[in-house]
């Protein structure tokens, strides 16, 4: 009995260590393909502690931040999280470097009728290269659109509260 019982907890947490939805994980998956031009890669959850993680703006668990593996090489890593919009949310995926710099930002779910522009490359190109700890500021690193007020300000929002917890892991060695 006691084997089963410890089989059974070992069991959910292997499931639940990786909770991602599978559909957002599958374009987790594709993003990373794509900048890495390799499909052989593995997301391992970034592990921080109790304390940091009350003090910090952005959420960070198993859910949410990742490190990509390369063979046995640290790539970079892997930021996944929901941003409101007018109505609803909507899913996006940060991927950084080795030295916690933007490397890709990029939209994943969108669900509302209006805002979708904050879809584009073109705008989502403007947060590549912020690192840790720079503040993004509307209307001078990043571009407005009008009809997606909401989104916008939303995206450039969590992305600071990202860089702004990211510097204060790196400066806590938190992770």
């Amino acid at each position: 009995m006691k084997i089963f019982k410890l089989l059974l907890v070992i069991g959910i947490i292997s499931f639940f260590s990786f909770t991602l939805p599978k559909n957002v994980l599958k374009k987790v998956n594709k993003e990373i393909v794509k900048l890495y031009e390799t499909e052989n890669f593995k997301l391992e959850n970034v592990s921080i502690s109790e304390d940091a993680i009350k003090t910090l703006g952005s959420k960070f668990n198993a859910e949410d931040f990742y490190k990509i593996i390369i063979g046995e090489e640290l790539a970079g890593y892997a930021y996944v999280d929901k941003a409101p919009s007018k109505t609803a949310q909507f899913d996006y995926l940060i991927i950084l470097d080795q030295n916690l710099a933007i490397k890709k930002a990029k939209v994943l779910i969108y669900r509302e009728e209006y805002g979708g522009e904050i879809s584009s490359k073109r705008w989502l190109k403007q947060f590549i290269g912020k690192v840790k700890g720079h503040v993004i500021s509307l209307n001078e690193d990043i571009i407005p659109i009008s009809g997606a007020t909401i989104s916008v300000r939303s995206m450039t929002n969590a992305v600071n509260e990202l860089l702004e917890s990211l510097d204060y892991l790196h400066k806590n060695n938190s992770f």
